[in-house]
């Protein structure tokens, strides 16, 4: 592996206790997406498409049903390959360049994020949710798609944090709106926490905190509220900051920090293999 990556996670303090992750030894069954995702071929919801459309053999079967339990002693075969062992689970830290999609392969030939990470790291990773081409900053990414799932769930709680710089003269006033949630468009948003940083010239820089990123949503609410936005940065997600990160620069989180800061008690334990 290469190692153009930091590695030392010195924003952590000393705080956090040794923690080491569980082993998983699949004695337990599981469903068969949520162990292809383990594996870091995909994500769930991706397994469970490749499940349906027949890529995926169980014990020499084609499967196409995705309600089905396997243990460690189940063969599982993915377009004709062996499973791949699986790997401790890592996240790592991104700071997403604007003019960059969130995709594996865009048709028109864009620039991709995974295309800038080839050369910095030969893991295949999933993204933890996705930042528009136009916007930039932090975005957290993991070689375990179940995972990559379960962080981009509301119901982790976790505070999404962005640095907005929008045309126009604003007013502390015109936010207020966004503490009780609106509905745009018929998609309701909810609460938007919103503070005047400075006005700058004929442009104003605020910051952004909620819970639930929807599609699109601060150029959503920051439209209804007629402002254009034309800069997006996320600055944190739960408890990962961008901090001094540099544009395209990745950050590999260490084990007990992971461990840590994911909050085990609220979601399900990350269960893995050591190798």
């Amino acid at each position: 592996m290469k190692t153009s990556f930091k590695k030392n996670n010195s924003e952590f303090s000393e705080q956090n206790k040794e923690n080491p992750m569980p082993e998983n030894l699949r004695t337990n069954s599981e469903r068969i997406a949520k162990v292809i995702a383990r594996a870091g071929l995909c994500s769930r919801r991706e397994a469970e498409r490749w499940i349906v459309n027949g890529q995926v053999k169980l014990n020499n079967r084609v499967l196409t049903e995705c309600g089905v339990n396997v243990t460690s002693k189940d063969i599982i075969e993915v377009n004709g390959q062996p499973l791949p062992s699986q790997t401790i689970t890592k996240l790592w830290l991104y700071h997403k360049q604007r003019g960059h999609l969130v995709t594996n392969h865009d048709p028109e030939g864009r620039l991709t994020i995974f295309e800038d990470l080839k050369s910095k790291i030969d893991t295949r990773l999933i993204s933890v949710g996705r930042l528009d081409m136009d916007s930039e900053g932090l975005l957290l990414l993991t070689n375990d798609g179940d995972l990559a799932r379960k962080l981009e769930l509301p119901l982790t709680g976790w505070l999404r944090k962005y640095r907005v710089r929008v045309h126009g003269y604003v007013l502390a006033k015109d936010l207020e709106p966004l503490k009780n949630g609106i509905t745009v468009d018929g998609i309701k948003y909810g609460r938007i926490d919103a503070t005047l940083d400075r006005q700058q010239g004929s442009n104003a820089w605020l910051t952004l905190s909620f819970r639930e990123g929807k599609n699109r949503e601060v150029r959503k609410v920051m439209n209804y509220l007629g402002y254009n936005v034309n800069r997006l940065i996320r600055i944190s997600f739960g408890p990962f900051n961008l901090k001094n990160l540099s544009a395209g620069e990745l950050e590999e989180i260490k084990s007990r920090v992971l461990n840590d800061q994911l909050g085990l008690s609220k979601l399900k334990k990350i269960k893995q293999k050591k190798i």
